[in-house]
């Protein structure tokens, strides 16, 4: 072990944080990115990338839970998590180059259509990116202790994962996102394969569980994420639809997802926090409940941004459309990445994460009202972005010691990648649900309400979450 993480010293988080800065990184791309290139250079409609993003949810439902298990419990290459930030850095990296010659690769494959070689290189790019995301995350817990260090692990993430995430977004408004692909795909491999070999994992994780529940199947996961049972439902039943392709005139299947949803929420913030435990079942709960709401608000502004602008900036072409995306996400990434380390974490020590994280998200619904209000200046969206760059920063940073500090630290990879089952069951809803009805609806501005309501109910929620130590 190297004498920097013996005294866990600032070099060492920021080390540490590199794994998971060439994820961001790689996701950066992808949200700058996908949707302009396949609506401007490929010609699909909103209907049809809508579906495209929905491979990443469904890689992440499988590829977070499977690899969190199976890190917990091997050995290989001198690390738990090690092997498998190597092996999804490297395909992550191979991924990014193939998005620009999606076209390229169809004809080599002797494929007429687009939209499945589209979606088979975004589910292997967000596949890939959830390999490494859930190690990336888990060994910072590993490593660090219980407390304010795990807090500075997490905070100290973001930071540098932001910092280079306002980068990305930099060379996108500048040089277009042609060469933030590239560049992305080069710096991705440099950091997911050289940090790794800096940072010593422990052989033992500490068995803080009851011998006797060893066995954690499929009943036991499932009832570890049932307040997003309303969100699973919906996800399957929409798939079957667009994979038998049913198409479907009423909206009984949504309104009975909503009320299963509220339902198990309700439940789930009345429920008392359980204590003295090495699993707090209910507070892993109610932080699953929360932070789904933040993602569904999210995700649908990363996904039907373009669609917004398109709407209400009717004057700009496509390649000015790229740029001001790309604006947009470098300043909410760039208050993203100073934020966490310097004034979450210290306002964090003083009033508790948890109430300083509801205020952050409180403070990103108000923010998304306002797009609604004044986004058809661009100026008014830039100046927005920033303030929505404060919850941005904590969503990214404080949720992960919240919930490290509610789970047995020697099933970590197994409930980070459950806890991530609170950001794709959101997604894949959004893809599926939320794209129907923008590409349905005139005044997009719909985009932002969405997620103005859905960042408001996750603040109400994030009010129930009990704090840790």
């Amino acid at each position: 072990m190297l004498a920097m993480q013996q005294r866990l010293a600032r070099r060492f988080y920021m080390i540490l944080s590199l794994p998971a800065t060439a994820m961001g990184f790689a996701l950066s791309v992808q949200i700058s990115a996908l949707s302009w290139i396949l609506t401007t250079q490929y010609g699909l409609d909103i209907h049809e990338v809508g579906l495209v993003w929905a491979a990443g949810p469904i890689a992440g439902i499988l590829g977070q839970v499977i690899v969190g298990i199976i890190s917990d419990n091997v050995w290989f290459w001198n690390g738990r998590r090690r092997p498998f930030i190597l092996i999804g850095g490297v395909l992550a990296g191979m991924m990014l180059l193939a998005l620009p010659n999606i076209d390229i690769v169809s004809s080599s494959l002797g494929l007429s259509g687009l939209l499945g070689v589209a979606i088979a290189v975004a589910l292997t790019l967000d596949l890939s990116i959830n390999v490494s995301f859930n190690p990336t995350r888990s060994i910072i817990a590993d490593v660090t202790p219980e407390g304010e260090e795990r807090t500075k692990g997490y905070t100290w993430m973001q930071t540098v994962s932001g910092s280079f995430g306002v980068l990305a977004y930099a060379i996108g408004a500048v040089w277009g996102n042609y060469v933030l692909i590239y560049f992305g795909a080069a710096l991705v491999l440099v950091l997911s394969i050289i940090p790794p070999f800096f940072i010593t994992e422990p052989k033992s994780l500490t068995l803080d569980h009851n011998p006797k529940f060893e066995s954690f199947g499929l009943a036991a996961i499932l009832m570890n994420i049932k307040p997003l049972w309303g969100f699973l439902i919906y996800d399957i039943y929409a798939m079957g639809l667009q994979i038998s392709g049913i198409k479907t005139e009423h909206y009984w299947a949504e309104i009975i997802a909503a009320i299963v949803t509220l339902g198990l929420i309700i439940q789930t913030v009345l429920a008392k926090e359980q204590e003295g435990q090495p699993t707090n079942q209910t507070g892993f709960a109610k932080v699953l409940a929360a932070h789904s709401f933040s993602w569904v608000g999210v995700q649908t502004m990363f996904v039907f941004i373009f669609a917004f602008l398109q709407d209400k900036m009717p004057g700009i072409d496509d390649d000015q459309l790229g740029k001001i995306i790309a604006m947009s996400f470098l300043v909410l990434s760039a208050i993203a990445a100073f934020f966490p380390a310097l004034v979450l974490e210290p306002i964090a020590k003083r009033i508790g994460r948890v109430k300083v994280h509801t205020y952050c998200i409180a403070s990103m619904a108000v923010s998304y009202f306002l797009v609604v209000l004044f986004g058809e200046s661009k100026v008014a969206l830039y100046v927005i972005m920033a303030l929505l760059g404060i919850g941005w920063s904590s969503i990214i940073s404080l949720p992960f010691a919240i919930m490290s500090e509610k789970v047995e630290q020697s099933r970590m990879g197994l409930y980070m990648g459950l806890f991530n089952l609170s950001v794709v069951l959101p997604q894949l809803l959004v893809s599926l649900g939320v794209g129907l009805f923008v590409s349905k609806i005139a005044d997009k501005s719909l985009v932002f309400q969405i997620s103005a309501i859905s960042l408001a109910l996750s603040a109400i929620v994030w009010t129930q979450v009990k704090e840790g130590k």
